[in-house]
């Protein structure tokens, strides 16, 4: 499974930005995908999760009711809706996927996108 993110950018603060990950060669329906992301000297961290048929998601506490989770499975894509962004925000954004059910350790994940870099500044 090949996971591609895409959608990272430049955004002033309190702008919006909508993160892809899209599958190759595999369909997505069966696998829950995470979203991390990794700020420079900082350790990754555990962002969100959609589980594989969309019904449950979670948040980790510093993005709840900023960022939004969602999937299209007939697209093969999940994204990930960011809003009210700040400076804190800038970091190089993953999607992970592992089958059926989310999880918040890196570790727990088996496939992987090479990141999208988002940055946040006036």
């Amino acid at each position: 499974l090949q996971l591609v993110e895409s959608g990272g950018g430049l955004v002033q603060p309190g702008g919006s930005l909508r993160l892809s990950c899209a599958a190759s060669r595999f369909t997505l329906d069966t696998y829950a995908i995470g979203w991390f992301r990794q700020a420079p000297g900082k350790e990754r961290e555990w962002v969100s999760c959609i589980n594989s048929n969309g019904d449950r998601s979670s948040y980790a506490d510093s993005v709840k009711g900023q960022f939004t989770v969602s999937r299209d499975n007939a697209k093969n894509t999940v994204y990930l809706q960011m809003n009210s962004l700040k400076p804190e925000d800038t970091a190089v954004y993953y999607c992970a996927g592992r089958k059926w059910l989310c999880a918040s350790r890196w570790s727990a994940y088996d496939y992987f996108g090479q990141g999208t870099q988002v940055t946040v500044s006036s």
